[in-house]
């Protein structure tokens, strides 16, 4: 008896995906030509020569507007959209579910809270620092919080409905700081606040922020393996040695540190730490493992691309970051939800 030949699976209709091998040196790359396009457009353009001149300060005038003001902007770029990227990578991993970001945490809207009570409350003016200071406040908070409720608790899935009560909690508090506040001025500066942008920052900003970026980013980096062994369940995780527990509190505080650190500085950002993991995600399975490094760097690509865009795009004042990227990954938050729920295998 001949036996039938068996329908092509869907894992044999797709076509040879790149591996990592050949995804991190392109992304690198793509990473290099967006960062000169972000040195080079601005109101005043420049050419390549007069990037390096201001980079070496051979040309005065160049060295003001690359040093002081387009360098920060890049650099923070770079660094918040790799944090976003890769706090979604391990959100995702930690949680084991596709839709999972950053703000699930609940740190994003707590370090938006502290920001704006310090604009309602006038200090933002008097102390230029104050904002970013109270922003990073407010998300450790929302970490201490969160922590010593999972401490008593336990487990992945109360360190998620904590963060999203929290999370929850600093939304509602900011719409009521906005419908009390009778300043309008105050108001409209809020609400462009919460767009995010990287205008208008300078390297004390980075300076602020890239320390708890890169201990935050550490900390998600570490689990890495026990990401791995998660998707095989909590159990069997920890029958692998991996401590779910530890993990949870490494991951959430990393997120914590970084993601706070970035909104503290940046704005609201949203969207980043969705979209970056399901953009790497075809090239590497569902490895969660392999998965963070090129998260980061699709999310630094993303941020950095959208900073260029706000600056071409025509409009009487310049359009946030943070709005350009919501209006980009909404349509794709629909199109995981509807067309590919739920999964990591994909």
């Amino acid at each position: 008896m001949v036996a039938e030949p068996r329908a092509p699976s869907s894992q044999t209709l797709r076509p040879a995906l790149a591996p990592a091998a050949v995804l991190l040196p392109v992304l690198v790359v793509l990473l290099c030509i967006a960062a000169v396009f972000a040195l080079a457009i601005g109101p005043a353009r420049l050419s390549l020569h007069e990037i390096f001149g201001g980079l070496t300060g051979s040309n005065e005038t160049a060295a003001i507007i690359v040093r002081e003001i387009r360098l920060p902007r890049l650099i923070l770029s770079l660094s918040i959209g790799a944090m976003l990227g890769l706090a979604g990578a391990g959100i995702q991993g930690l949680s084991r579910n596709p839709l999972a970001e950053p703000a699930i945490i609940g740190t994003p809207q707590a370090a938006a809270l502290g920001a704006v009570l310090t604009i309602y409350s006038g200090l933002a003016d008097t102390f230029s620092f104050a904002l970013p200071i109270a922003a990073i406040a407010g998300a450790m908070i929302s970490m201490v919080i969160t922590l010593a409720a999972v401490r008593r608790i336990g487990g992945v899935t109360s360190l998620l409905l904590i963060g999203l009560t929290l999370g929850s909690l600093a939304g509602s508090a900011i719409s009521l700081v906005l419908s009390l506040s009778s300043n309008p001025y105050a108001v409209t500066e809020i609400v462009f606040w919460l767009m995010g942008s990287f205008a208008d920052r300078s390297m004390q900003h980075v300076v602020l922020s890239l320390p708890f970026i890169v201990v935050g980013a550490a900390a998600i980096l570490y689990c890495a393996p026990a990401y791995k062994a998660l998707t095989l369940g909590e159990d069997t995780a920890a029958s692998l040695g991996f401590d779910v527990w530890r993990v949870s509190i490494l991951t959430a505080g990393g997120i914590s540190l970084g993601v706070g650190a970035a909104t503290a500085v940046a704005g609201a950002i949203g969207f980043v730490g969705l979209m970056a993991p399901h953009l790497a995600r075809p090239f590497l399975r569902s490895d969660p493992q392999r998965i963070l490094v090129p998260s980061a760097l699709i999310g630094a690509l993303l941020t950095t691309t959208a900073d260029i865009l706000v600056r071409l795009i025509p409009s009487t004042s310049e359009i946030r970051v943070g709005a350009l990227l919501a209006v980009i990954g909404a349509p794709c938050f629909l199109y995981l939800v509807i067309f590919r729920p739920y999964r990591l295998d994909n």
